[in-house]
């Protein structure tokens, strides 16, 4: 028998491409982006030209200095705290209840709705972190002073409207924000221990 010139058959392959784009589209829906989320801070507004400089020194009382080290441990105030009491003692440092002379000055102003109130507007927050300080250690401890303000803010439009801060309308909340302004000043990162 002789053998003949047999001819492999070809593979169709024109729908190839479409599969393969087919397969793109699918896999390209199902997944899911990690989108970046970043801190919602508002930035001062820039001084006025005409305004002098008024740059007065802050008085030591007035600073709460929370520190971040490389092993994540917080000190505050001076000493260790975990980052769960690191909320009750910004609300204290932040509101100074009793007058306290280690904790911010008290000023009288008159606020829309309330009259006048006494409130510690030159406190500040002071942040500072390591270079090797973890992300979530980070976040957790700026999540902790905004919620602070949050839960002042809160406490008093609960008193005076009986509403949550976020529920009252921008008038009120301004109010509300000239008693319980959000100071936290952040430092840029250092790495300690390290000779310059």
């Amino acid at each position: 028998m002789a053998k003949g010139n047999r001819k492999v058959p070809d593979i169709n392959s024109s729908s190839t491409a479409d599969i393969a784009f087919l397969l793109l589209i699918f896999f390209l829906i199902t997944t899911s982006m990690d989108t970046d989320r970043g801190l919602a801070r508002r930035l001062p507004p820039p001084p006025d030209k005409e305004q002098k400089d008024q740059s007065d020194k802050v008085k030591q009382r007035n600073v709460l200095e929370v520190f971040l080290n490389k092993d994540d441990q917080l000190m505050c105030g001076g000493e260790y705290i975990t980052i769960g009491q690191l909320r009750d003692k910004a609300k204290e440092f932040i509101d100074n209840p009793n007058n306290d002379e280690t904790k911010p000055e008290k000023h009288s102003i008159q606020v829309p709705f309330f009259g006048n109130v006494m409130v510690t507007e030159k406190h500040v927050i002071s942040l500072r972190c390591d270079r090797g300080t973890s992300y979530k250690a980070y976040i957790a401890v700026q999540n902790d002073l905004v919620g602070a303000y949050n839960d002042l803010r809160d406490k008093l439009a609960q008193e005076k409207w009986g509403k949550n801060y976020l529920d009252l309308n921008e008038d009120q909340q301004k109010a509300i924000r000239e008693i319980y302004p959000q100071k936290i000043s952040e430092a840029e990162p250092k790495k300690y221990g390290e000779k310059k």
